[in-house]
């Protein structure tokens, strides 16, 4: 059987990543004020950067209901595919459960709760993605990849808690004190949501370096076939000084990917944020 890989526009693959592997995308909806759009297709970083310094406040992101995701996976069975669908974690979102719902009322069609978001989603889709291109069924690939996703290790070094604020994530004190004393607080995915780590203290230039030595030197326990570097406006320096030091920390990864994270990401991230992402060994 054939099988088409879908994702929800969370994954953060960029276009080039996209049509390599032939990703059927789903975007989820940005509103702004009176403004409804697609993340990716209507609405970029760009304009959530705009509305935020007019309005003050925060866009809302929305899941993509069963009725829609019943239509796209209709389409690629109608053409003999089986699909097996990467969705934003369960955690996050209700698009995993709509997924869900209207795989059920289809044959041939696997969705995976991702247990995470951006590139943490998007190393599943790319693993199975090859899965796929071995020959694996729909059916196994969706089993392998669901048990792959507690090793997704995913983190971000946020540079301003504005964003963080503005959604209900932080109190406007913590904001404030972070703020005011430059701390750059380290956020991981853990158990499919959002927790805070490590705080670092400094321009976020200075410290992010020292954030992916944290992440990376003298592991042992790393899947060194990719890993992503992720960010929202980060300075094009800051992303190679970046690149250099996964380079010099865990020299063995066979692909390091840049990606620009896409608009509901930025949306809870804010600007200048930057994260690696990448796999635990079995």
């Amino acid at each position: 059987m054939k099988v088409k890989i879908s994702a929800d526009s969370t994954c953060d693959l960029s276009a080039e990543l996209v049509e390599k592997y032939d990703v059927g995308i789903t975007p989820l909806s940005v509103i702004m004020g009176q403004r409804s759009g697609r993340d990716g297709v209507d609405v970029f970083p760009e304009d959530i950067y705009a509305y935020v310094a007019a309005s003050g406040t925060l866009p809302k992101t929305s899941a993509v209901n069963t009725a829609d995701y019943y239509r796209q996976f209709r389409q690629w069975t109608e053409l003999g595919y089986g699909v097996v669908h990467f969705s934003l974690g369960g955690k996050f979102s209700s698009s995993c459960q709509n997924a869900r719902l209207a795989a059920q009322a289809l044959d041939n069609v696997y969705v995976v709760d991702s247990c995470n978001l951006s590139t943490g989603q998007g190393l599943l889709v790319l693993m199975g993605a090859e899965l796929a291109r071995q020959g694996k069924d729909p059916a196994e690939i969706c089993s392998l990849c669901q048990n792959a996703a507690p090793r997704v290790e995913a983190s971000f070094l946020i540079d301003t808690m504005d964003h963080l604020y503005k959604g209900g994530r932080c109190s406007g004190l913590a904001a404030f004190g972070a703020n005011l004393l430059n701390i750059k607080p380290c956020i991981e995915v853990r158990d499919g949501a959002m927790e805070p780590s490590r705080r670092y203290r400094g321009r976020i230039e200075k410290v992010i370096v020292q954030y992916v030595r944290d992440r990376l030197q003298g592991r042992t326990d790393i899947d060194t076939h990719r890993i992503f570097v992720t960010h929202s406006s980060f300075p094009e320096e800051g992303v190679k000084e970046v690149i250099a030091a996964i380079r010099e920390l865990q020299p063995g990864f066979e692909e390091i990917l840049e990606t620009s994270a896409g608009s509901v990401v930025t949306t809870h991230c804010g600007p200048n944020t930057l994260g690696v992402l990448f796999l635990r060994r079995e």
